[in-house]
């Protein structure tokens, strides 16, 4: 669903005669339910001892309205669909990343083979609404929502739940999770690197018809950009060793400065999508290593928010910062600097990655 949502909604909108900026802020105001919810489900599972009851709730509560968010031609309706998807969609995200690593732990098999299957049907998915919108129209969308809500629902029916950790969750346990300096420390540098690739995520589809592209096209750059994470999910129990996330991180996002570089340069909609194969070196290495980064720190009655907590900063914080300002930038400067700013950001992030490495060696000698 995710796939339905992320990518198409801001073309969704651009197409019913929203601007850049409108679009962003909508998008930003998205960020901020996301805030508040993502943690709240992520605690109430905590709380419940069950991941899988409350995704089961949130996929059917998803599926209604996303279908009606695509069915819409209002303004009005539009908007308030929209945010009613962003609080019950957005939590199911962290719950699901938790859910999946929890159970490879469990069964003693990699993490990365298990999200392997996520990026597939992002990928097929972003390949075929492409079309489906060029054949059928924009609001054939819904009922591709539809369907895949009911299958998500329906497999995460015959799923077995995590099984919950024997130590109760507290309020003091929660204050000494947020308030544990190393923490706060990875936390921000996700921040930092999540506001550019956040960015990239809700205007490169209004990037790709900018440049004369089409909706096919804006679904190949999607289905590009997460094929190219299959083989390094598979792979990534040859790559991912204890104690080297903080590194391959910190690699990532070098490659997320190079990725948004050649961004800004190209002038066709063709080399933007080739662009999108850097996807590979970048999203599944950060987000991969940063949930086994973090889960190092977390205890594991913690995990369903921990793994909350970094999903807020991807999506949340920093989706809210990356669409209010990225809708502006673009809508003023236009989408070569656009993508130049992005590369300024992920810089910094690269820089501040390289001083939590040179600190960790400090440390450890």
């Amino acid at each position: 669903m995710l796939a339905l949502f992320i990518p198409f909604l801001p073309v969704f909108m651009k197409a019913q005669g929203m601007s850049e900026t409108k679009v962003g802020l909508l998008i930003s105001v998205g960020s901020l339910i996301t805030i508040i919810v993502q943690p709240t489900f992520g605690m109430i599972s905590d709380r419940l001892k069950t991941i899988r009851k409350v995704m089961l709730v949130l996929i059917l509560l998803t599926t209604i309205s996303g279908f009606f968010l695509y069915q819409a031609s209002s303004m009005t309706w539009i908007v308030i669909f929209t945010l009613v998807v962003y609080a019950f969609l957005m939590p199911l995200d962290p719950l699901c990343e938790s859910l999946s690593f929890t159970t490879a732990e469990t069964l003693k098999i990699s993490y990365g083979s298990v999200r392997t299957y996520g990026a597939l049907g992002y990928a097929v998915l972003s390949l075929i609404v492409g079309y489906i919108m060029d054949w059928f129209g924009l609001h054939s969308i819904s009922y591709l929502f539809a369907v895949a809500g009911i299958l998500a629902f329906l497999s995460v029916w015959l799923l077995r739940d995590a099984p919950p950790s024997p130590v109760p969750v507290t309020i003091e346990g929660f204050k000494k999770l947020i308030l544990n300096k190393e923490i706060l420390l990875f936390l921000l540098l996700i921040l930092i690197a999540s506001i550019s690739a956040r960015m990239n995520d809700t205007f490169l589809g209004i990037h790709v018809i900018t440049l004369n592209g089409d909706n096919k096209l804006v679904g190949l750059a999607f289905f590009i950009a997460a094929a190219s994470e299959i083989v390094i999910f598979a792979l990534s129990f040859m790559w991912l060793k204890p104690g080297k996330e903080l590194l391959l991180i910190t690699i990532a996002i070098f490659f997320y400065v190079v990725r948004f570089f050649l961004s800004g340069i190209v002038d066709n909609p063709y080399a933007l999508i080739a662009v999108q194969l850097l996807q590979m070196v970048t999203f599944p290495i950060f987000y991969t290593a940063a949930i086994q980064y973090l889960y190092k720190l977390v205890p594991r009655e913690w995990r369903a928010t921990g793994q909350t907590l970094l999903a807020l900063l991807f999506f949340g914080f920093s989706g809210m910062v990356a669409s209010a300002i990225g809708g502006y930038v673009y809508n003023v400067f236009g989408g070569h600097n656009f993508y130049f700013m992005l590369t300024g950001i992920s810089t910094v992030a690269f820089v501040y990655g390289i001083f939590l490495l040179i600190r960790q060696k400090r440390q450890t000698s």
